[in-house]
């Protein structure tokens, strides 16, 4: 459906991120904005799916070229 956009570094650095994000909002149960570590949701999803659509707007792209 959506082109691969994402490459394997940075795949690994946004699942990184996002995991970082989400235990931060379980672990900081207390906080007053706490909410707003759900933004690790983002970087999460498009890390396990391998798009991105800002990437896709702006024509950028991380994945290696194919080799045919």
């Amino acid at each position: 459906m959506f082109k691969t956009n994402v490459g394997g570094i940075d795949r690994t650095l946004r699942i990184l991120v996002g995991l970082a994000l989400l235990a931060g909002f379980f672990l900081n149960a207390d906080a007053s904005m706490r909410w707003l570590y759900l933004v690790g949701l983002i970087p999460l999803v498009t890390g396990l799916v391998g798009t991105c659509p800002i990437y896709s707007m702006l024509g950028l792209n991380t994945c290696p070229l194919k080799k045919s």
